[in-house]
């Protein structure tokens, strides 16, 4: 049986099983990060969406204002013309046949791939080492692209893909600890704005089912859909 450690005790008993408008719920959450890092906010949510059926899907992307804390290493597959322009722009690797070998090998030295639509052929035979991974490069998720630079630049700002998984739940980063109330709900009300704007043809009636944030290592608080 998993034992609850003590900090995490404490913190679940700031929390009360009852929804929270936005700038409550993230005051909450900021108060619970006694994590000794600086621990990430994360936005889970769950959706009246059934995957399995294509005009339900969701898959995109959003530009956060306040960027996620993060660094990203992007990969950048191109031709060797481009090679230069991709690492002048920022990308932590670029190349050609060299980096389709290297993916071959399971060697993936980035958090995201972006690929020239040229190359996407070359990517055919790597789909099973990318797409459980979920860093196969995809028009929808504009990760495939002719303008290099502003494509990595957009990215390395806190623009980011997100995709609902099998059970029909978001789940992202939009934030850190160190970010300002303010930050973290501007990033969250754009995230809930991108989800909105992209419900799934298919879906009819209600949308949203739950939505939770929490910090890495600190408990959920449930938020009210009607206050975003």
């Amino acid at each position: 049986m998993k034992t609850i450690s003590k900090r995490l005790t404490l913190e679940k008993s700031k929390v009360k099983q009852v929804p929270y408008d936005v700038l409550s719920a993230v005051k909450l959450v900021k108060s619970t990060t006694s994590a000794k890092f600086d621990e990430s906010i994360e936005a889970h949510i769950s959706l009246y969406i059934d995957p399995k059926f294509a005009d339900q899907q969701l898959r995109t992307t959003v530009a956060l204002p306040n960027g996620t804390g993060k660094s990203l290493r992007i990969g950048v597959l191109c031709s060797s013309d481009k090679v230069s322009e991709a690492e002048k722009a920022g990308a932590h690797v670029a190349g050609n046949e060299d980096l389709v070998e290297d993916i071959g090998k399971g060697i993936l030295n980035f958090d995201l791939l972006v690929a020239t639509p040229d190359m996407m052929p070359k990517l055919a035979k790597l789909g099973r080492v990318l797409g459980p991974k979920g860093l196969m490069p995809s028009p929808k998720a504009g990760t495939v692209s002719t303008n290099l630079t502003a494509t990595i630049d957009e990215f390395s700002k806190g623009k980011l893909e997100y995709r609902a998984d099998k059970t029909g739940i978001v789940h992202i980063g939009f934030g850190k600890a160190s970010f300002s109330e303010e930050q973290l709900v501007e990033n969250l009300k754009t995230f809930f704005d991108s989800i909105q704007k992209n419900k799934p043809t298919g879906v009819k009636g209600k949308y949203i089912r739950k939505i939770t944030i929490c910090s890495t290592m600190g408990p959920g608080v449930v938020i009210d859909e009607e206050s975003f």
